[in-house]
Formats: structure tokens, sequence, C-alpha cells
């Protein structure tokens, strides 16, 4: 067997033995793979899987589970916590006596790293599994022949070399493969080279490529990549290499790259940056203006240090990630699988939904109704060759195939039986800008001579533009102007009666030739017509009007005719504004475009290319728009979505493109995707917002509390404990409910909003951590400890700080967590909207710990004491109202101004 590159062989090596099997014959090339025609055994495929591994490239494997731990423990606060314990065990225990060790700041910040780190890791941990078992929920397969099974429909991954693959239109290329026989293959290999037009492929190099020293991708005519797609035509394979050791696979990461970063993306990034900024800022100035005027400069750096930690949104990433897993799940259960995590909050901000009508507004259940001569009346003959015409063909097979297939069935046709009479010659394959397709067909004269045949079917314009004769009343004569002008009419009737219509035609003089060309769908006989009926699901006018209700506009891009869509349009309760076709479209600029699709409902007789410069013209316009694809036709649609959508039962390409797939083609189950994306990115704006509103809050505090406190506001250890209780209870917030209101409009990231909420509700707390000093100062201090910090001897000043440390401690984490649930809801809290128990169970619990602390050893260990009953009396119960009351105020004003909370 031959030698297959290693998987970390650079790319030219891998090219090197691509040119080096595209130059062989094929029969030697099976031999160096050890295979044949018929495929591998069972067995063998089992053995080269354990030697070759799976066929998958690396930017496709999630990270092992250890390298997530060991990330879990990677940022800022833990960073801290380790360099405090650092400092501890020099102070507490390297440099002091044996008996005046004291270990126990060292072993509670080992507890707050392992709680903080653990938590992390088991949230994403946990949500990593969650996403990658809803991703192996939808399996791209490829057919492929064993000995054993014959050819049989595989996971991709389990493909290994010298596998025999069977490629039919729409399919990925699951490997590198040298072709065995090909009929009018062609692959798409943009993803490769950037050649927007399909290249065909055949079984063997041309004479002077196989002697020439080098070849470029592009002169492997017989080669077909991983990573590459079938647009139409079929052909037999042999597995050369799969995964790494693939052309694709060597080059994965440069060609992938990063994807373009979505807003949701951008704007976290961007509240992360300004969070971090200030963390940048605030350090120095806390750590010098303590240092000064506390004298104590050690206690000033970690004191800055746990400060900036405070600023550190160390637990966005888990949030986000926990709400989207979450949200995932959920929609899963709606029958939605995620294939990208962060494509959940384009679907809820999603304001334009662009579909094709069949299956989505329509059952996808093609029964061909009626076969029909030139004057609308039933002849078998437009059937036996429409017949012969899907029979005969290896490109993709539609629903209009199958439903001919069947309906010749019913009426005795049989293709065996067919065999015998004809044997297929060529064929002309489907493609969308002709919108036909043709076979030649070879069968006896009679008079023991052959005749050949050319039968065309395709959609009626396209089919009369090639058709030069007409059957008309059992005879054979000129289509003319006024002959076509019947025939239109019939079809035009038949549109109107919810049908979809295709021309059936045929020619004779066919020349001898072994190869035919698009150039000899010409002079044909026009037969006659096939109408077909697809009827609408009862379910999709509610779906509409569900989608309406949430702000999601449906507009119809179709292949098919513009009547035939108006009449399922107003069946289903779209109702049609302005109607646009493809040779429209064709004449326009891009502005033009912008302009007018905006106020169209009806895009019909689509080419995939204009399907794709509708979707970037209403981007282009501001919107959010969703695609809902599944054939080969939507794949560059699908690219230049915002949220690409498809169906578990779509061709490989359209499944490959697609950000979210559907385990049923339903707008239901589309509109139930909608609300949980708006409901995920919901929670995740009330975390931010909540947090860097609170984090700019503290800023003012601690700034104030530097100028004015001959000692510090609270201890480093203390603050970073805040910061831990007061992160765990947020853990919570991806399993809170959003209220109705928020749901019913597509929501976009708007950074500008989040800076006018820090803006107003980041002083609003900042008031109240004033108030608290003041009176901690001047009222409880005293009051407890025995007279004016300033007056007091050494002893009782420490006493005076911790307690003065212990009363903000508590405020504080009441304070910050209470006002979450101010926050959460643009009504009335606990009135008019509930949290959700997890959310009020856990910041309930960090509100109670915090409390409760003070009064236990831990507390003591954290430089803490017992607050007395005046504290709660002076300081907390009127502190608490007094800021939600104010905070709520500030609220319905916010939203006066602003129009919407979060």
């Amino acid at each position: 067997m031959i030698k297959i590159a290693k998987k970390n062989g650079a790319s030219d090596a891998i090219f090197a033995q691509l040119v080096n099997f595209a130059k062989k014959d094929i029969d030697e090339v099976l031999a160096s793979l050890g295979t044949d025609r018929d495929g591998l055994t069972v067995e063998e495929a089992e053995e080269r899987l354990e030697m070759y591994g799976l066929n998958e490239v690396a930017h496709e494997k999630p990270a092992p589970w250890y390298v997530q731990l060991v990330k879990a423990f990677i940022n800022p606060f833990i960073g801290i916590l380790v360099f405090l314990a650092i400092v501890s065990y020099i102070t507490d225990v390297l440099f002091t006596a044996p008996q005046d060790r004291d270990w126990s700041t060292i072993i509670i910040i080992s507890i707050m790293v392992l709680v903080s780190g653990l938590l992390r890791f088991v949230q994403e941990y946990r949500s990593n599994i969650e996403a990658e078992k809803l991703k192996a929920m939808v399996h791209t397969t490829a057919a492929v022949k064993r000995k054993e099974t014959g050819v049989k429909e595989i996971k991709m991954e389990e493909i290994v070399p010298g596998d025999i693959i069977h490629l039919a239109a729409g399919d990925m290329v699951p490997a590198d493969l040298r072709v065995i026989t090909s009929k009018d293959l062609f692959i798409n290999q943009a993803t490769l080279t950037g050649e927007s037009e399909p290249v065909e492929k055949y079984p063997n190099l041309k004479e002077e490529k196989r002697k020439a020293e080098s070849l470029s991708i592009s002169d492997l005519e017989n080669i077909c990549f991983m990573g590459t797609s079938v647009v139409s035509g079929s052909a037999i394979g042999v597995v050369i290499s799969t995964g790494e050791r693939t052309y694709f696979g060597s080059m994965a990461k440069t060609l992938v790259g990063q994807r373009a970063m979505t807003s949701f993306e951008k704007g976290i990034d961007n509240v992360s940056r300004l969070l971090i900024k200030f963390m940048a800022a605030m350090f120095p100035v806390v750590f010098i203006v303590n240092g000064l005027t506390k004298g104590n400069w050690l206690d000033a750096l970690l004191f800055a240090l746990a400060v900036a930690v405070g600023l550190t949104p160390e637990m966005l990433p888990m949030i986000v990630t926990t709400n989207l897993a979450k949200g995932a799940v959920a929609m899963a259960k709606h029958k939605t699988i995620v294939k990208r995590l962060d494509a959940i909050q384009n679907f809820g901000a999603m304001d334009i939904l662009c579909t094709d009508k069949t299956g989505t507004l329509t059952l996808n259940k093609i029964v061909l109704e009626k076969h029909l001569d030139i004057h609308g009346n039933e002849d078998d003959r437009v059937l036996r060759h429409a017949f012969l015409n899907s029979y005969y063909q290896t490109g993709l097979r539609n629903l209009l195939d199958i439903a001919i297939l069947e309906y010749g069935e019913e009426k005795g046709m049989k293709g065996s039986e067919l065999e015998k009479i004809y044997k297929k010659v060529d064929e002309i394959p489907f493609d969308f800008v002709r919108r036909r397709m043709s076979v030649v067909l070879e069968s006896e004269n009679g008079v023991g001579g052959k005749k050949r045949q050319l039968v065309t079917k395709g959609a009626v314009e396209e089919m009369l533009s090639i058709c030069d004769w007409v059957e008309y009343k059992g005879e054979v004569v000129p289509l003319t102007e006024e002959i076509k002008e019947e025939a239109l009419e019939m079809v035009r009737k038949l549109n109107e009666d919810g049908m979809r219509v295709l021309a059936v035609a045929q020619k004779n003089e066919v020349p001898p030739e072994g190869v035919f060309s698009v150039a000899d769908e010409s002079k044909m006989v026009l037969m006659g017509f096939l109408a077909f009926l697809d009827p609408p699901k009862e379910t999709a006018p509610h779906a509409i009007k569900a989608l309406k209700e949430h702000g999601v506009e449906v507009k119809i891009l179709t292949g098919d005719n513009e009547i035939v869509t108006k009449k399922v349009c107003k069946e289903v309760g779209i109702p049609v504004q302005n109607v646009l076709l493809g040779e429209e479209i064709e004449n326009m600029t891009d502005d033009e475009l912008a302009e007018i699709a905006e106020r169209t409902t009806i895009f019909a007789k689509l080419t995939p290319m204009q399907k794709a410069r509708i979707i970037k013209a209403l981007r282009t316009k501001g919107h959010v728009v969703g695609f809902l694809g599944d054939g080969i036709n939507d794949a560059p649609a699908m690219r230049e979505a915002d949220v690409a959508i498809s169906v578990d039962n779509a061709v490989d390409i359209a499944k490959e493109s697609a950000d979210i797939i559907l385990l049923e083609k339903s707008l239901m189950v589309l509109e139930e995707g909608v609300v949980e994306g708006r409901k995920i990115f919901g929670n995740i704006m009330k975390y931010i917002a909540i947090t860097a509103s609170s984090n700019f809050g503290n800023v003012f505090s601690v700034l104030v509390a530097s100028a004015f406190l001959p000692f510090l506001p609270m201890a480093p250890l203390q603050l970073l404990f805040l910061n831990l209780t007061y992160d765990l209870s947020m853990a919570s917030i991806p399993w809170d409910r959003m209220d109705k209101e928020y749901i019913e409009k597509p929501r976009k990231w708007d950074a500008a909003n989040i800076g006018h909420f820090m803006i107003w509700f980041g002083p609003t707390s900042s008031i109240f951590d004033i108030t608290t000093y003041a009176l901690m100062f001047f009222v409880v201090g005293p009051m407890v400890i025995g007279g004016s910090y300033f007056l007091l001897p050494a002893e009782l000043k420490a006493q005076f700080v911790s307690l003065f440390q212990t009363g903000w401690f508590v405020e504080s984490l009441w304070t910050q967590t209470m006002v979450v649930h101010m926050l959460r809801t643009e009504k009335v809290p606990f009135i008019q909207s509930m949290p959700a128990w997890p959310l009020f169970l856990f910041t309930m619990t960090a509100i109670l710990v915090g409390t409760v602390v003070p009064f236990t050893t831990f507390g003591a260990q954290l430089g803490m004491r017992p607050l007395p009953l005046t504290y709660f009396g002076i300081v907390l119960i009127p502190t608490i109202l007094a800021y939600l009351t104010l905070a709520q105020y500030v609220k319905t004003r916010f939203i006066k101004r602003f129009g919407t909370l979060l």
C-alpha cells in the first residue's frame, strides 16, 4: 500500500502526492491504495480508521477537557488571588516564627481559587458538551461502496483512504478523491482556488498535463478536493487521503481563518475592553492615592489589585457561554439545532426572514396532477417522455422528478422495462440559469437501425426559447406567436390555480456524436406540459402571523414564477406589497436593488447569485436578515445572510453553510427559535449592563474613599470575597425569564445604550456607598467603638477599621445584588415581574451568606467583626430602601429618555 503523507506534512508535500496520483492510471492508483472498484471490506475499513484516525480537520475539534480546566483558572481574578496567597505566605509563614505561623489566609484564598475556577470549568465544559451533542445530531454523510454492504450512506468522519465514493449534485466532497468515472461532473472549488465558476472534472488528465513538470491546483482535473462541493453531474472516485492529510486539511487554518466577528461578539469585546481600560486607569490612581494617604504601600498595592479585579468582567465569558449553551439546549427541544452558538443572538435580532415557499409555506409533498398536450388534453406521450427524462438523469433528483416517477409507476411505467428499449447516450445536466435538463436516448428504429432522440424538460419560458416546432392537432407544425400565446394562456390558468408547470419537448434529428452540449438544445418540438400541486401547510398562516407579531417580515425568494407564488402567499396570509423578477434585478445597480428590496414581498424566477444579491442589499439597509434554504442553489445566499438556516434533510452544501438547522421545515419551529434567541440575548444584556454599571459605580466609591478616608474602605481579601459572592449569584442569570414585551421586537446589540446605562445607574449606587461611609465613620463606628476614629488608641482604631470595612462589605453586597432585581425588568419587580426561581434563590443565598459571614470564624479570618443591631436599623435597611426606590425612579426616567432599558 502507498504511504499516505504524514499528518504534520506540509501542504506542498500533500500537493506533490496529489499530482503523483493524478498522473497515474486508475488501476495503478487503486492498486497502490490497496483497493478495487468494489471498495474495501468492512474489516479493512475499520483497520484503516484505526491507522489514519477520523476524517476531520483540527479546527473542528473541541479542546480536550484538561485544556479547558487549565483555561478556567487563567483569568485576572485568580491571578490576583494567587498573588495575594504568595504575599500572605511570605508575610505570615516564611518570615514568621514557627509558633506564630498563620496559614488561614492561604487556605481561604485556595478555597476561593478552587470555587471560582471549578465553577467556571464545570459550566463551560457542560456547555461545550451540550453544544457538541447538538452538533452530533446533524450528520453530513457520503455514499460509500464497500464489499459487504454495497453503496451505503455513512458518516463523513468514518471514511478512510481506499474507500470508493459515489458523488451526486449537492454533495460535499468528503476527502481528496481521484475520479474513476464521471458524467458532466462540475465542482465548485471556490473555497480552495477562489474561482467563482464551477470546474468540470474528468477521469483522466490530458496528455500534455500528464507530461508537464509542474502543475497548479486548477490543473488537477481528475482530483476532487475535500471541502469542495458538487454543482451538477455525478461521479465515482477513490479516496486518496482524509482529514488533515488532505489538501484542505493542511491549509484549513489559513483557508478558514477567523470568521468575521458578529455584532454580538464585537459588542461583548467592546464592553470587556472598556472595563479593562477602567481597570488599567484605576489601578495606578487607587494605588498612589492610598499609598500617599495611608502610608502602607503593600496594603495599597493589594487593595488596588483587588479593585482592579472587581472591575474585571472575569465571569462574562462563562455567563455568555452558559447562556448560549442553555439556549441551544432549549432550542433543541423545539426541534432547532444550533451549529454556531453565537448565531443565536442574530436569530433573535432577525427582522427579515427570506425563504423559498416550497416546504416552508407548502407541504413539500409535490404531486403530478396533469400531463397535458398543447390544447390542455391529457396525453400519455407527454408523461412517457417526462418519465424517460427523469429516470435517466444522474444529477440531483428534485421533488418534481420524484413526483413524475411515482405518477409514471402508478400508470404502469417501469424503468426496468424501458431499459430494454432505450439506452442512454448522454445527458445535459440541469443548471439554475438554463432551468432545464436533457437526456439523449437511443432505441431501435424498427428497420434494423438505431434512432436517437433528445428529451428535454424545464421551466416554461426557457423551454419555449429553444422550441421551433410544436405538436399541434396531431401534426408537427412551426411554433408561431399565436400558438405560443395559446400555450402561455393555458399555463397562466394552471398557475392561477396554484400549480407549478414544466414543459416537455423532444427532437429526433440528433447527430451521432458521443458528447452533447447546451448548443444541442435547439430547434426542438414542444410536446406539452406537466402541472404539479404543492398544497399550503395548515400551520403556515398561524406561523406567518406569529412572526409578524414578533417583528419579523417574511419575504419569498423563489426560482418559481410569480403567479403561483402570489396564490400561495394569498392562501397563507402574506400581504404582497410588490413583486420583482430575476430579469428585472439583472438590470439594477446594488443601490437600486437595496431601495426596492425593502418594499418587495415576492422575488421570483431567481438565479442563486440573485438570491445572494437580494440578501446583501437588505443587509446594507441595516436589516438583520435570516435565510432559510435547503438546495444547492441556496448556498451563496446562506453565506451572505446574518443567520443561515437549513433543514436536516437538505443537501450537504446547504447544511454545511447553515448556522442553525431545523429538524422540521416549519415556520412554527422557526418562530419558537426566534423567541428563544431573544430570551438568551436579553439575559446576556442584563448581566453586561448591570455588572458594567455596578463596576462603574464602584469606581466612584473607591475614589472617594481613597481621597477622604484615613484607612482602606475594605480589606483586599474582603473585596475579593465580595466579588466572588456576587459573581456566583450572577451565574444563575441564564435561567432568568424575560418580560413578554421584550421578546416581541427584534433586539440588536446597542453599545451606546450600555454606555448610557453605566452613566445613569453607576453614580446612583455611589451615592449610597458614600452615605454608608459617612454613617459608618461618624455614627455607627463612634457609637460601637466608643469615640471618633482620630481620638482612639491604635488597638481600638484597628477595631474601628474592621467594623467600618464589615459594614461597607455587607451594604455593598446587598445593594449590588438587590439592584439586579430592579434592573432585570422594565416593570415593577416582584409585583409586575417575578424573577425565575434560580436567580431569586442564588441572589438571596448570596445576601444571606454575606450578612452571616461577619459573625463566623471565617469572617474573622477575613478581618471582619460582628455587626451591631444598630447598623441594620441606621445603615442597612434605610440605605437599601432608599437605593431601590431611587433606582426604580431613575429606571422610569431612563426608559422615557431612551425608549428601552436593555
